[in-house]
Order: structure tokens, then C-alpha cells, then sequence
């Protein structure tokens, strides 16, 4: 998928583990995990949001596109 999620990246810079974001953010750490992945067919804009709440970040910081 020409869609790259930069989660991992994110939450390097800001020094956070998946469990402590996924209780900021209200979502479990497995789906957070697919997301950091990449594995996730789709976001909600609801879960985006807090994610870059949280991470004090724009969306474009943690999606990247890549055409091949």
C-alpha cells in the first residue's frame, strides 16, 4: 500500500510506549499496534485526532504517501 504509516516514528521522538498511548489516545493496544504496522485498512478521523492531541503532531506527520 503506497501509504505509510510513521506511528513508531512519532511516538520515538516523543519518548512514548504503545501502552502509555493507547490509554491517552482511549484505544486498545492492539488496534493501536495495527495501526503502527500498517496492517490497518482505515482510520477514523475521531482516532487520528487524538493521536496527534497526544503526540503533538500534524496528520501528515504520521501518514506518508509514496506512489511506487
Amino acid at each position: 500500500m503506497p501509504i505509510i504509516v510513521n506511528l513508531d516514528v512519532m511516538m520515538a521522538k516523543r519518548k512514548m510506549s504503545l501502552n502509555e498511548l493507547s490509554e491517552q489516545v482511549g484505544i486498545t493496544p492492539a488496534n493501536l499496534s495495527i495501526l503502527k504496522t500498517g496492517k490497518a485498512k482505515a482510520i477514523r478521523l475521531e482516532t487520528l485526532d487524538a493521536i496527534c492531541r497526544v503526540l503533538e503532531c500534524q496528520p501528515g506527520d504520521l501518514l506518508e504517501f509514496r506512489a511506487d
